[in-house]
């Protein structure tokens, strides 16, 4: 995609400072990409993705946002529409985890982890829903979990929420299926992030056929592919990278 910045597409990656969401928005703008980089509260690690992402020859901004304040989403995605109209792509990576087992999990950890990711989905991509539709194109991409597939012990509270992104994404791709919006979830597995820094490995490897954890560049070429043109009947899929597990 050899586009200038005024004509090349916009996509906002949520939680683009490590992991995951690092990966996808590095993957994205080596793809040709114009990369909008949000943090939630850690400016350094968003903009070393930044710095990276223009090392390997791409181009992005930086936005902060708190993907669970409402208000303060909506302030910053408008702000976005009104520099660049109709973004092309949005990919809700955003969010948390609080792990305990369900007798032991207060409800403050239950609300901040189902509130996080789950208000992240409404809070993130309904002011930019409505400019993608009158341009009649786009892609969104949510980032799920095994976890909201199969469950998994010690994260109802996650589980739940990932689930219920689930459930969001596909009405919501049928409702913007006759505007050539796709939207789809992608679903990782043990992916070699901060979020499995402390976990039994070696125990939760058991589970996993191909018995190794996945890269989050993986997870990242999923989603390049699914913002591509070529994607575009590819709609309410929930596509996992999890090495096999059923």
């Amino acid at each position: 995609m050899q586009e200038n910045e005024k004509s090349q597409k916009k996509i906002l990656v949520t939680g683009a400072g490590s992991g995951i969401g690092r990966a996808i928005a590095i993957a994205a703008a080596k793809a040709g990409y114009y990369v909008i980089v949000h943090y939630g509260h850690r400016q350094e690690r968003a903009q070393e993705t930044l710095e990276m992402l223009q090392a390997a020859g791409g181009q992005g901004e930086l936005v902060q946002f708190d993907v669970g304040d409402r208000q303060g989403c909506k302030t910053a995605l408008d702000k976005i529409s009104e520099k660049y109209g109709a973004l092309w792509g949005v990919v809700s990576n955003a969010g948390v985890s609080k792990d305990d087992t369900f007798p032991a999990l207060s409800g403050e950890d239950w609300d901040r982890v189902v509130h996080t990711n789950l208000d992240s989905f409404y809070n993130v991509l309904q002011p930019l829903i409505m400019p993608m539709c009158r341009k009649k194109r786009g892609r969104i991409i949510v980032i799920s979990s095994v976890s909201g597939i199969t469950g998994n012990r010690g994260q109802t509270n996650y589980s739940a929420s990932k689930a219920g992104l689930i459930g969001a994404a596909k009405a919501l791709a049928v409702e913007l299926a006759s505007r050539s919006i796709t939207v789809n979830a992608i679903a990782p597995g043990i992916i070699e992030t901060e979020m499995i820094k402390d976990a039994p490995l070696e125990a939760i490897l058991q589970a996993v056929p191909m018995k190794r954890t996945g890269k989050p560049e993986e997870v990242a070429a999923l989603a390049v592919f699914l913002l591509s043109e070529d994607a575009g009947y590819i709609t309410r899929q929930v596509i996992s990278v999890n090495g096999g597990i059923i």
